[in-house]
């Protein structure tokens, strides 16, 4: 049987009480489930686009393919930043 997780001094049908770090827990995890994996995705996504991004200025500064190189690179940029942004989002929601 699950302790309950209303009142973490209440006892349980086994007369165990639940660890209040525990409970803390627990309960953050219900406020917003997954937070750890949107924030690994967010890195993950992060890392992908900055991998891009140097691809692509590596070709703009061989001088090839320019013209297809250069939105490429924007788009590289504009999706680390938008995991940058995502991830700082998630890190002020975690310390409300």
């Amino acid at each position: 049987m699950a302790p309950n997780l209303k009142n973490p001094n209440s006892n349980s049908r086994n007369n165990q009480r639940v660890d209040p770090e525990l409970y803390k827990r627990l309960k953050a995890e219900a406020a917003s489930p997954y937070r750890g994996l949107r924030q690994f995705v967010y890195v993950a996504c992060g890392a992908s686009g900055f991998i891009g991004a140097v691809v692509f200025f590596a070709q703009l500064a061989a001088g090839r393919e320019i013209a297809a190189a250069i939105p490429n690179l924007g788009l590289q940029i504009g999706v680390v930043a938008l995991m940058v942004w995502l991830f700082r989002l998630e890190q002020k929601a975690e310390r409300k």
